[in-house]
């Protein structure tokens, strides 16, 4: 079905644009996240919109395939994609544009698009910020990263945050030590991540796994809450294999380590949390808002990612959309100078007070010819005009 000529402005679904004054909120918020991680050393990149889908793709998983556009380059021929994500860009960045012994600190801001959306908004082109931290395999990097991003949410004025922590290695030892084939453990994996109680039942007894075995899958689901989920978890895995009891202290200290260094911080531990399972290899986070209904935030550690760019480098970090955190958020948004109209014309004088305004930081906006406006129409508040004294600022009609 042709579509009227006056349907020809219509945007695609999900697809959407910023017009003031939000596009300016959302700019000044880039600005000061931007600020906020240069005070942290964190360096900014600026990865291409388009690559070919071999280095796109590489080590994320069929959900990022499945999110990404693709198109064919006609002057190679080759597959490229539109980034989905911009997170495998940085760390092929890292991996064969640094090349650094030393841990980098590497931040982004860029439009990514989606097939389709996904999460808050039901956008599929988030405005997607965020920072990666490499060459560190440890909960200092970890706690690092997570700190940063409750710093972002907080400087986008969102203070009551409430947020997941998980451990992939939990789920994975597990899988490892009861012989769970990969297709089984899939099955499995996605029951677990709807938390569907009966259907886990079921896939366990089918599975004919020995009693400590079972039981401690079957606990996965009721494994979260407050922080003393951590000490339950302990006791019901006890039985566990050391990478499971070591995937399991590994969270234990990055959630003590973060309760004691971020006031008022609403903790949540979730052992069956499996976030981008097949591309993180640690721990997994996700931050909530209240009223937000999913998560606003996400991240974790990634170490095999180096291994498809051949230079393993360990990685942890974390990403967020900047549209909905300046959507959500309450930041005192920074008072623009006013507005100053003038008249068009050659005249030195007039020209160089026009120059010193602007270089002041003032706005000013100068008549067309032919434009019959005033102070009102153009949202001014003042006007310049020529006196006996000359060129001077007087206040608007």
């Amino acid at each position: 079905m042709m579509k009227s000529h006056n349907e020809h402005w219509l945007l695609p679904e999900g697809i959407d644009e910023l017009l003031p004054p939000q596009a300016e909120q959302v700019e000044q918020l880039r600005r000061r996240l931007l600020d906020l991680y240069h005070g942290w050393g964190y360096q900014l990149v600026m990865p291409p919109l388009v690559e070919y889908v071999e280095s796109l793709l590489t080590g994320t998983g069929a959900d990022l395939d499945l999110k990404t556009f693709k198109l064919t380059d006609q002057l190679s021929g080759r597959m490229m994609g539109l980034r989905a994500d911009m997170t495998p860009q940085v760390a092929r960045i890292d991996a064969h544009k640094l090349c650094c012994d030393t841990p980098s600190r590497l931040c982004y801001i860029g439009n990514v698009l989606w097939t389709r959306p996904d999460g808050f908004g039901g956008s599929r082109s988030p405005l997607q910020v965020g920072a990666e931290l490499f060459g560190h395999d440890g909960v200092a990097s970890d706690v690092e990263v997570l700190t940063l991003m409750l710093d972002t949410l907080k400087a986008a004025g969102l203070p009551r945050i409430h947020f997941d922590l998980g451990h992939v290695g939990i789920y994975r030892g597990l899988v490892e030590q009861a012989g769970i084939s990969s297709e089984d453990e899939l099955v499995l994996f996605d029951a677990l991540q709807r938390k569907a109680l009966p259907e886990i039942e079921m896939l366990i007894a089918e599975l004919e796994l020995d009693s400590d075995m079972a039981d401690m899958l079957l606990a996965l689901p009721s494994l979260c809450g407050d922080m003393s989920t951590l000490d339950d978890a302990k006791s019901r895995l006890a039985k566990a294999s050391q990478e499971v009891k070591a995937a399991l202290e590994n969270l234990e200290q990055i959630a003590t380590s973060i309760a004691s260094r971020v006031s008022g911080a609403s903790v949540h531990i979730d052992i069956a949390e499996l976030r981008a399972y097949h591309y993180q290899t640690g721990i997994v986070f996700a931050a909530f808002a209240p009223g937000s209904g999913t998560e606003i935030a996400r991240g974790g550690r990634y170490n095999d990612i180096g291994h498809a760019f051949g230079r393993a480098r360990p990685a942890t970090g974390f990403s967020t959309d900047l549209r909905i955190l300046s959507e959500l958020g309450s930041v005192q948004q920074v008072q623009q100078p006013t507005r100053i109209l003038a008249p068009w014309g050659d005249d030195a004088e007039l020209l160089a007070l026009v120059n010193s305004l602007r270089q002041e930081g003032r706005i000013v906006i100068q008549e067309l010819p032919g434009q019959d406006v005033d102070t009102v129409a153009m949202e001014c508040d003042e006007v310049i005009r020529k006196t006996d004294s000359g060129w001077r600022v007087e206040k608007g009609n």
